[in-house]
């Protein structure tokens, strides 16, 4: 056996203050990250976020116009019990606020009709638009996100 295979190296405890003076502290490899590895976790999650958000804000967009849909015949069903009571739909003047106030001059007025004290608005917050056509019809409308008349994203009841 060769003699000088034998010896083994014994590790000083405190190596770092042993450096030479004017070297740098050597930096532990294992303690983060490379920038190679944080780009390529860059790409990935931006690859996801591309797959994925188109989806989500899919799913925002019809979920509102079903919202505006809904809330369009739940003011139709107010508005049919306000024609039950008085006789007739509320005028264009008048608005679908005579749902929650008494217009002047009815007496067979019953409501409020809606359980909020205002007429909601739209998903997009703006007001939903009430025609009167004649005393026996209506017309509800969400001009929807641009809020806009005619704009080609209007919901009405179907």
């Amino acid at each position: 056996m060769n003699p000088s295979r034998l010896r083994t190296r014994i590790p000083t405890p405190c190596r770092s203050l042993a450096r030479p003076a004017g070297r740098a502290p050597r930096r532990d490899r294992s303690a983060g990250f490379t920038l190679v590895e944080l780009l390529v976790v860059l790409v990935i999650l931006a690859l996801v976020m591309g797959l994925v958000a188109p989806r989500v804000l899919g799913y925002l967009s019809s979920s509102r116009e079903r919202a505006a849909a809904l809330q369009i015949q739940s003011l139709g069903a107010a508005l049919d019990l306000y024609f039950i009571d008085v006789g007739r739909y509320p005028s264009a003047a008048e608005g679908l606020g005579a749902l929650v106030q008494r217009p002047g001059g009815l007496a067979r007025w019953n409501g409020p009709y809606l359980q909020q004290n205002t007429v909601p608005l739209d998903p997009w917050g703006n007001a939903y638009a009430y025609a009167a056509e004649g005393p026996q019809s209506y017309t509800i409308v969400s001009h929807g996100p641009d809020g806009r008349a005619s704009g080609g994203d209007d919901i009405a009841p179907r």
